[in-house]
C-alpha cells in the first residue's frame, strides 16, 4: 500500500459554479463520497480549506521572508481541498479521482507521499520523526 495525495484544484469556472450550488446538496454528494472511501478502507484524511482571499503568503525568494495577504497566485495556481489515501498503486488513486464530485472546470493533481522508510533511517532527524511517529500513533 502507498499514500496519495489527490489534490483538488479550481478554476474560475469551477469556483463560480461552487458559488451558485447549494450547500446542503454539495455537503451531500461530499459526504456520500467520503463514505465510499471510508467503507473502502483506504481514507487517511480529507479536508477543504477556506478561500484563498482569505490566506497568508510568506515568501521566502529574498533574503528575509515577506508576508501578504491573499493567494500567491491566479485561481489555476490554487488548490481547495485534498484527500489523502492509502490505496494499492497510482492507478487506484487515479480511479478514485475519477469519481470525485467535482464541478466543471476542476481538475485533480495525484502525488504519492513518500513515507518514512524511505529515507536514511540512519539519519538523526529520521530517528527523531520516527519516534514522535511511534509517541503520537501515526506508525
Amino acid at each position: 500500500m502507498a499514500k496519495y495525495m489527490l489534490i483538488m484544484r479550481n478554476s474560475d469556472e469551477s469556483l463560480t459554479k461552487m458559488i451558485d450550488a447549494s450547500f446542503d446538496d454539495m455537503l451531500e454528494t461530499m459526504g456520500r463520497f467520503n463514505d465510499e472511501l471510508i467503507k473502502a478502507g483506504v481514507l487517511v484524511a480529507a479536508e477543504g480549506l477556506e478561500d484563498a482571499a482569505q490566506s497568508v503568503v510568506v515568501d521566502h525568494t529574498g533574503d528575509t521572508p515577506v508576508v501578504t495577504d491573499g493567494p500567491y497566485g491566479e485561481t489555476k495556481e490554487l488548490f481547495g481541498g485534498f484527500y489523502i489515501l492509502d490505496v494499492a498503486s497510482k492507478e487506484e488513486a487515479v480511479e478514485w479521482a475519477k469519481r470525485i464530485p467535482a464541478f466543471p472546470g476542476s481538475k485533480t493533481e495525484i502525488r504519492r507521499v513518500p513515507g518514512i522508510d524511505e529515507f536514511p533511517q540512519d539519519n538523526e532527524w529520521i530517528k527523531k520523526e520516527r519516534a514522535w511517529r511511534e509517541q503520537t500513533g501515526q506508525l
